[in-house]
């Protein structure tokens, strides 16, 4: 297993997301711009309950079992993660057929995308259900990807625990693609190399957190380090135990992680509250692991303390009034950071 001297981390409030994909949008520009890289998303919204993106990733396996042994992964096609489409936007804005033309995708039609059942949810009128899951990589203190790799073209780095593929070193086998189990890797069928979430590594280096927390309207990311604990990612995760990783049974020990929604009331048949969760908490617990009851009972229980007019730290720290305390030490202007532009 490879070891940090720290590990940085992100928790993410699913009570707030809005779902607005701001986060994905800033990703977007910043990372995903070159060629070859027009499919690849490394922050993306899903809808939950839903398929996601890559279709299915859920039930695709890698990470490790209980003992530490490599678990067989499929290797994502891009059916699956989605293809970028191609719009007649000449014809729709500039054909001159006014209303006779509308924006359409050009070519096949697709049967599938990153947020292509968005908003569908599960459960029936009027006690139907959904919410939404920001993901990037996870920097896992165990990340199977790393294992996989004959090449050793994925590092973890020393100083915080980011990890990165080595695009000098890659051959893009996707051995990586197959072994991470939230298969959130790409390939670059142009470069012919395997990309991903960098956890904005190059702002992180002068201080200014990553650009999906920077934008997020919602306030819902938090930025820091695991082991301080003075900070929010401590307190959530370690001491107020609400913050938990997604899917911990693969064993790659994630390092996002997230504060699970609540939920409205059920209604019966006559229109009257029961008392008892929309969002079933076999589900989460499906997402989350055991812990996820626990977590949402300690949320109540302060949600309340703070409704009496007591104090809450765990609520403040949620409701996050100073926006830029959500980012630990990284919480520099990103427009103090002189600008290096790449060579021609």
């Amino acid at each position: 297993m490879t070891t940090s001297k720290r590990q940085l981390a992100m928790v993410m409030d699913l009570n707030k997301c809005l779902g607005c994909h701001t986060c994905t949008v800033a990703c977007k520009q910043l990372w995903t711009r070159d060629d070859g890289m027009q499919h690849m998303w490394f922050n993306t919204v899903n809808t939950m309950p839903g398929e996601g993106t890559p279709r299915g990733w859920e039930h695709m396996g890698g990470g490790f079992d209980a003992s530490g042994e490599a678990l067989p992964g499929k290797l994502p096609s891009k059916q699956q993660f989605g293809e970028a489409w191609k719009f007649n936007h000449e014809e729709a804005y500039y054909g001159g057929k006014g209303q006779a033309s509308h924006l359409a995708i050009k070519g096949k039609s697709p049967t599938w995308g990153p947020n292509w059942d968005e908003d569908q949810g599960a459960g029936t009128f009027p006690n139907s259900y959904y919410f939404y899951l920001p993901r990037i990589c996870n920097h896992c203190t165990h990340p199977a990807c790393l294992e996989a790799c004959p090449r050793k073209a994925i590092e973890k780095r020393e100083d915080n625990g980011i990890v990165l593929v080595n695009e000098n070193r890659c051959r893009g086998y996707r051995y990586c693609q197959e072994a991470c189990p939230y298969k959130k890797i790409y390939y670059n069928e142009m470069r012919g190399v395997s990309q991903k979430c960098i956890f904005c590594f190059p702002r992180i280096d002068k201080g200014v957190t990553t650009a999906c927390s920077r934008q997020c309207p919602g306030r819902l990311r938090f930025v820091g380090y695991l082991d301080d604990p003075a900070g929010a990612i401590h307190k959530l995760v370690h001491e107020y135990k609400v913050a938990l990783p997604l899917h911990p049974e693969h064993g790659t020990q994630p390092n996002v992680f997230y504060v699970p929604p609540l939920s409205p009331e059920e209604y019966d048949a006559d229109g009257n509250l029961t008392g008892k969760m929309r969002i079933p908490l076999e589900y989460l617990e499906s997402l989350f692991g055991k812990s996820v009851g626990a977590a949402l009972e300690t949320i109540k229980k302060e949600r309340e303390r703070s409704r009496r007019g007591e104090k809450s730290e765990l609520m403040d720290l949620l409701i996050a009034r100073d926006w830029i305390k959500l980012f630990g030490p990284f919480d520099r202007d990103p427009r103090t950071v002189e600008q290096v532009d790449p060579p021609a």
